[in-house]
């Protein structure tokens, strides 16, 4: 092994040992230890809203809104109920409905596609690149027909999709791009954040997210101001004074228990971004330590871009066996997505089949999420990669 291998694995890992360590339960996501470190802030910020009793929009929405906004670098966000309802209310600022079209991935949680079919639009699926588990550009430029009236790409686990290539195709057809940045929130593209390419980003504040709220949330991102006037009225029943109504809307407001708790959160975000890419960073160098390079494959990150690990997802051949063996070492692990959305029957009504997206199925087989949380410890992660070896080397 290389000295500069060896001076980063001492670092990082200083008490080594060739046998896992005794199986005791770990946690996949510990919001507790999350908690334990702002638990006053947070104290603090609820306290601050119950004494004032509003509870619905209001003074902390709009701040969050405001702090958001600069965050992501846009001139507007809107915040809503949930992920969901931010994808869904982006479509409908669009009037995208029936008869309309809308591309994306199926290598995806079910709201993505869900909120174009809710909209009576179809989603039009397309294959993802094997390296960074995102939309295949190329794939996109092919399914465009008359009837397709937006783009809606997920930067999937934290890292961007390939922005710069979806941008050149929706602009010489003249569509929408919505992004689904509901795991990439802090991830950036060519130095821009995740949410401010598209005419809109959607994003979700699910308590597992790398932003989350006590419950659900959601933000959507705007370029256009007055479609962020439009975006309030949806959320809001389609009023701005009370009981008038100006178009048909939802009920679909943010909590002001929740824009606070994200105000309070948000000024950690990057801090526990930059965790989990040390973490990445220490699984990589363990996997090379452990010669597991040969039988798993870590994520991909470009150059161009910033990956902040919502997930750290493994691609390996023998998952479910591999799964096993962690779990019965104490070891958490999850998989996104054990299948993709084209074959759920949910969406049969649309008429694909097994074999037609043959890479997003392939990775649906061998994806595997390792625990990447911000407080996890270089020991546990040391204990996770030497479980790992410990299988492969049982399969010798």
């Amino acid at each position: 092994m290389a000295t500069a291998n060896t001076s980063v694995k001492d670092q990082m890992s200083p008490a080594r040992s060739s046998k896992p360590a005794a199986a005791q339960p770990m946690q996949f996501l510990d919001l507790k230890a999350q908690y334990a470190t702002i638990k006053d802030e947070l104290r603090q910020a609820i306290d601050s809203v119950f004494e004032s009793q509003h509870f619905i929009l209001g003074e902390e929405v709009q701040r969050l809104e405001e702090e958001l906004a600069h965050y992501v670098g846009v001139p507007a966000a809107v915040g809503c109920a949930s992920g969901s309802d931010a994808l869904y209310l982006a479509l409908l600022a669009l009037q995208v409905g029936p008869g309309d079209e809308v591309i994306t991935t199926p290598f995806t949680f079910v709201a993505t596609a869900g909120a174009i079919a809710r909209t009576g639009a179809t989603p039009v699926f397309v294959d993802i690149l094997p390296d960074t588990f995102n939309i295949n550009p190329s794939a996109i430029a092919e399914a465009i027909t008359p009837r397709t009236k937006a783009i809606m790409p997920v930067h999937l686990f934290g890292l961007a999709a390939d922005l710069n290539s979806i941008l050149a195709i929706a602009r010489e057809h003249n569509l929408a791009v919505i992004e689904d940045s509901a795991q990439s929130i802090g991830a950036t593209y060519e130095g821009r954040q995740t949410g401010s390419f598209g005419l809109f980003g959607c994003f979700s504040f699910f308590p597992s997210k790398n932003l989350g709220c006590a419950g659900d949330g959601g933000l959507i991102t705007t370029t256009d101001p007055q479609l962020a006037d439009r975006l309030k009225l949806l959320r809001a029943h389609g009023s701005r004074k009370k009981y008038q109504y100006e178009i048909i809307g939802t009920n679909s407001r943010l909590d002001a228990l929740q824009a606070a708790i994200l105000r309070v959160k948000l000024r950690h975000l990057d801090a526990w971004a930059k965790a989990r890419q040390r973490h990445a960073a220490s699984y990589r160098v363990l996997c090379a330590d452990y010669a597991l390079n040969e039988v798993l494959v870590a994520p991909s990150c470009p150059t161009h871009s910033t990956h902040v690990y919502n997930q750290f997802v493994l691609r390996v051949p023998q998952r479910e066996a591999l799964r096993a063996h962690l779990q019965k070492n104490g070891i958490p692990t999850d998989v996104y997505y054990p299948s993709p959305l084209h074959v759920q029957p949910a969406f049969a009504y649309l008429g694909y089949r097994q074999g037609s997206f043959p890479v997003a199925e392939k990775a649906s087989e061998e994806v595997l999420a390792l625990p990447v949380y911000p407080e996890l410890t270089e020991q546990d992660q040391d204990r996770i990669v030497s479980t790992i070896a410990s299988f492969f080397k049982s399969q010798n």
